[in-house]
């Protein structure tokens, strides 16, 4: 399988990276192009990848600037000659009340949290059309629940999951899946403020149906499956990978404010 994974230098991205390394498809080996802008951390992604026997190539970039998705679908297809799968997982996220919020700030959310996705699809449709392909989107299940204070976050994520849904329904008869997958409370870097803490997490787990905060490992699982031909027949839906958080929001103590 010839895919792209974005925001692959840590978390969702890098554990995603690693189950399509070491679960090959039809035997053959992932080639996998990796794109973050963070080029440090990309390497070693990289090399912890190849080490699981997937062909790697890496791309840094910032998925807020307007010209990357485009260059980042070009060098994959100089690399692999084609693309089956786009996984847009890269996000950004924002903690600050909307009274405060300023154009700037909202737009960077939008412009990486929904944007980049349509840019990178736009540009990828032709060879996904031809592979009979599909593009998974990270979402956030702050689409569905308002988080405080990240307005634009939800905002942006809210974006992404109709975005997605609406090129499922366009793009269907090319043959082209076109899914999400929600995380709720996950350990990622992104979050290790609120869950490096033992403690912290525990007690965070405790409001959680299954007990536990997700990790990457649960994300990029369901990443795998809705890429792949096991999900052949499901495109437009929202995955939530939340332990049945989402479930019981109407009855958390602490509500939908810490849904991420």
């Amino acid at each position: 399988m010839r895919l792209i994974i974005t925001g692959a230098a840590s978390g969702i991205g890098r554990a995603t990276a690693l189950q399509f390394a070491s679960r090959p498809v039809e035997g053959k080996a992932a080639e996998i192009l990796l794109v973050d802008r963070d080029p440090e951390n990309l390497a070693k992604v990289a090399s912890e990848v190849a080490e699981k026997g997937a062909r790697t190539e890496v791309f840094v970039g910032d998925l807020g600037n307007v010209d990357v998705p485009a260059k980042i679908i070009a060098t994959a297809i100089e690399k692999f000659g084609g693309l089956d799968t786009l996984i847009s997982n890269a996000g950004a996220i924002h903690r600050i009340p909307l009274v405060e919020l300023g154009p700037d700030e909202f737009d960077r959310m939008m412009n990486i949290n929904a944007r980049a996705t349509l840019l990178l699809a736009q540009a990828s449709h032709i060879y996904l059309k031809a592979a009979k392909g599909s593009i998974v989107a990270t979402a956030s299940t702050a689409a569905d629940n308002p988080a405080v204070p990240l307005g634009a976050y939800s905002a942006s994520k809210v974006a992404l999951v109709m975005l997605v849904r609406q090129m499922a329904a366009e793009w269907g008869a090319d043959g082209i899946r076109c899914n999400c997958v929600s995380p709720g409370p996950t350990h990622t870097s992104m979050t290790k403020a609120s869950y490096d803490d033992p403690a912290g997490r525990e007690k965070r787990g405790q409001e959680i149906p299954l007990g536990r905060v997700g990790q990457p490992d649960d994300l990029a699982k369901a990443i795998y499956f809705l890429a792949g031909t096991d999900a052949g027949h499901i495109s437009g839906i929202n995955l939530l990978v939340d332990g049945g958080l989402s479930t019981t929001l109407g009855n958390s103590k602490s509500g939908a404010a810490n849904n991420i």
